[in-house]
């Protein structure tokens, strides 16, 4: 499991940094400065997320199923938050209807959330 949290919080962190340069290279040219600065967000929660992966694959106190559930829901949340605030900032480029993943958002905000609460309520119970 460690090995593939590394890999996924590789990866996401890795695209983060291909997104963030393809917005502030590619579509400054084409989106507002609130969409750009929406593009941005999107690119900022994902790459703390892959930093949250990294930091996830180090704990070794933790039971091997609560990683899992954190993986999960960091993942499922990356994907909704982010890919729906790139789809949302970008929808003047495209011919995607995005009225259909506006609830995509704060879904995977609140799976961000949870996995967040999740570690924390871990950690807590835990005794020193």
């Amino acid at each position: 499991m460690k090995r593939k949290i590394v890999l996924t919080g590789a990866f996401i962190g890795m695209l983060a940094i291909i997104f963030g340069a393809f917005g502030a290279h590619l579509l400054k040219k084409y989106l507002t400065i609130d969409e750009l600065n929406t593009f941005e967000v999107g690119v900022r929660y994902q790459m703390y997320h892959a930093l949250f992966l990294l930091f996830l694959s180090t704990r070794k106190d933790i039971a091997e199923k609560t990683v899992k559930t954190i993986y999960n829901l960091v993942v499922a949340g990356v994907v909704l938050f982010s890919g729906s605030i790139y789809i949302l900032a970008t929808k003047n480029l495209t011919v995607f209807d995005s009225k259909i993943i506006v609830f995509a958002t704060p879904l995977g905000g609140f799976l961000l959330i949870i996995g967040w609460a999740v570690l924390f309520l871990t950690i807590l119970r835990k005794k020193s």
